[in-house]
């Protein structure tokens, strides 16, 4: 059955409050970009059955690296404003014409599932509901010279997040009047959906659904994001492909022109074979030939970014995300050096990881063993992952 719930995310604006050399909702938190973790939030839940989200124009590849794998539907450009932009992902749902629409800031990453239910459920007895807090401090009201004018009743004050929640036709058709009528100096939804006459609620809301602003706001949301990622695992994983017939063998994604080939079912890429080992291993998931057994034909000559783009796919769908990269190369020829820093930028590339966060060696055995023959390469690999407390 298709879901009669959807989710609007407004990615369009350029944050530049929060300082960084990106917009501030494509910016790293520890368990990833911060837009990949709110919308990570919406594809998850089992009651949305469309995720639209509306980005910047100028955004359109870096959305597609921090985003790619969820399941979204195609972003549209947002507007000159917030509203405009809301407005825009609300005409993009036309078609799927919803019940019950949430309308949610990329820049708060993170909303949990029981608060995006408890809007659901809002939204499916008023028609307009939004996530709210009380307000714990005292709240003045002051004049232009800073002059305490008034002291308000706090116990009458709400401070407002989202996700907020709407009957869709009824929240289309309110935006769609405020732009006949040259209004998009809104706020947010819910001030739009009062000016339009609509009674909105108010659902509890949650304290650690923060808005990222500030660049203090990003250093405390990286130690929440941390404190959460607690459960530090490290693995270590081996390869070996002995050498055969060919004119390159492949290491770490990357071709490196060679006398000889590297014989195995798939590339042989005894590299990337080794980091997906020791990240699987982390997860206590089996090894590469359980979830890629050599004997299905499918994998022959298949290339191994896959296998380890697998494995970065079952960390990030636990909640976990990969802190570091190790590996040693064990071969007399060919030589890493030449190719250390390719071989790195290519890891990172797959495992959209900082490069710093790649380490890459090579050694020789002395002329000991297969490889000091020249008979084979070896590969060592060690993978540090963080996952969440209570993961098992």
């Amino acid at each position: 059955m298709v879901s009669s719930v959807a989710a609007v995310v407004v990615a369009a604006g350029r944050g530049l409050r929060a300082g960084g050399a990106v917009p501030k909702q494509y910016r790293s938190l520890a368990a990833g970009s911060a837009i990949r973790l709110a919308l990570s939030a919406f594809t998850e839940h089992e009651e949305i059955g469309a995720v639209q989200t509306v980005i910047h124009p100028d955004d359109t590849d870096r959305f597609a690296r921090a985003c790619h794998g969820l399941d979204l539907l195609p972003p549209v450009a947002g507007g000159a404003t917030r509203q405009a932009s809301v407005l825009a992902g609300l005409e993009a749902l036309c078609d799927r014409d919803p019940e019950i629409v949430l309308i949610h800031d990329a820049a708060r990453p993170f909303a949990s599932k029981a608060l995006i239910s408890r809007s659901i459920e809002a939204a499916r007895r008023s028609g307009a509901a939004i996530p709210a807090l009380m307000v714990t401090d005292t709240v003045k009201a002051v004049d232009a010279d800073g002059v305490v004018v008034e002291t308000l009743d706090r116990t009458r004050l709400r401070t407002v997040q989202t996700p907020q929640a709407f009957a869709f036709k009824t929240l289309l058709a309110a935006h769609r009047q405020a732009a006949a009528e040259g209004l998009d100096s809104f706020s947010d939804d819910a001030a739009l959906a009062e000016w339009a006459g609509l009674t909105v609620t108010a659902f509890e809301g949650e304290s650690s659904n923060v808005k990222l602003t500030t660049a203090d706001d990003f250093a405390r949301a990286e130690l929440a994001a941390l404190g959460a990622l607690g459960d530090v695992r490290t693995a270590s994983g081996y390869d070996v492909h002995a050498f055969g017939d060919g004119d390159h063998v492949m290491i770490g994604g990357v071709r490196v022109g060679h006398e000889r080939g590297l014989i195995g079912h798939s590339d042989a890429d005894v590299v990337l074979h080794a980091l997906t080992d020791a990240i699987l291993g982390a997860l206590a998931e089996g090894d590469i030939g359980v979830h890629f057994p050599p004997s299905e034909p499918q994998w022959r000559g298949a290339s191994s970014d896959r296998f380890l783009a697998y494995a970065l796919e079952r960390t990030r769908a636990r909640g976990g995300r990969i802190a570091h990269l190790d590996v040693t190369v064990v071969c007399e020829t060919p030589k890493i050096g030449p190719y250390r820093d390719t071989i790195r930028a290519r890891i990172a590339e797959i495992a959209r990881l900082p490069v710093g966060r790649v380490a890459l060696k090579a050694t020789t055995s002395e002329r000991l063993g297969f490889t000091g023959r020249r008979e084979g390469m070896a590969a060592f690999a060690t993978a540090t992952v963080r996952l969440p407390w209570g993961v098992a």
